[in-house]
């Protein structure tokens, strides 16, 4: 398998079941992991492929709404499909509440179950693409130097260089050759490029509940 073959978690204490799922997962080309227990998923390393996680409700040991609790925060670029044997509305409320994108009741449909990993398998792409981005930007801005992120700081509020200058008390020709230099480093083709950088760098992550 390629490194970017998407991967499908499968978390379900009933042997048919994964055996049935792992025939559906690898005929529609994605590459099927299979596990009986929450705590055999958490010991397992985190991919850097596209990747999704369908997990039954009802385990041995740490069932699936507390696994889901337990990896919300580090594993957000891997939704959750929640599969159950029995149709429980509250539930699946709160299971979709805690940002799983699809809730199944057993028996369920090949074309149904296909499409939600599709789904999630595209949201896992989009999270992972987002996430390299923001690594990219935040390794560029650490390159800047002090008085750099400085001036970078003053020029995304509108501020022109002799205004940047009097704030940080250095000249306006100095001031040019900083900007410049921000401009080079954070690869932005303008300004309004890097108040969009700005932006993103201050922001928090979004939920992608």
């Amino acid at each position: 398998m390629s490194q970017t073959t998407p991967i499908v978690f499968v978390v379900d204490d009933d042997i048919s079941v994964r055996e049935s799922l792992e025939l559906l997962i690898r005929n529609a080309g994605w590459q099927p992991e299979l596990l009986a227990t929450a705590q055999e998923f958490l010991a397992r390393p985190r991919v850097l492929a596209p990747s999704c996680l369908v997990l039954d409700v009802s385990l041995p040991g740490l069932n699936g709404l507390e696994l889901q609790r337990r990896i919300a925060a580090d594993r957000t670029d891997m939704p959750i499909i929640f599969i159950t044997g029995h149709g429980d509305v509250p539930m699946s409320v709160q299971a979709m509440k805690a940002g799983a994108v699809e809730f199944l009741t057993k028996p369920f449909g090949d074309g149904v179950m296909l499409g939600a990993i599709r789904n999630a398998i595209e949201r896992s792409r989009n999270a992972l693409g987002h996430d390299a981005e923001m690594r990219e930007l935040r390794d560029r801005h650490a390159s800047l130097s002090r008085r750099e992120r400085q001036v970078m700081a003053l020029v995304v509020t509108g501020k022109l260089n002799k205004q940047v200058g009097g704030d940080l008390g250095i000249s306006e020709i100095t001031v040019k050759a900083h900007r410049g230099q921000v401009m080079r480093k954070m690869k932005a083709g303008s300004v309004a490029d890097l108040v969009k950088m700005a932006g993103k760098l201050s922001s928090p992550p979004a939920s992608r509940a």
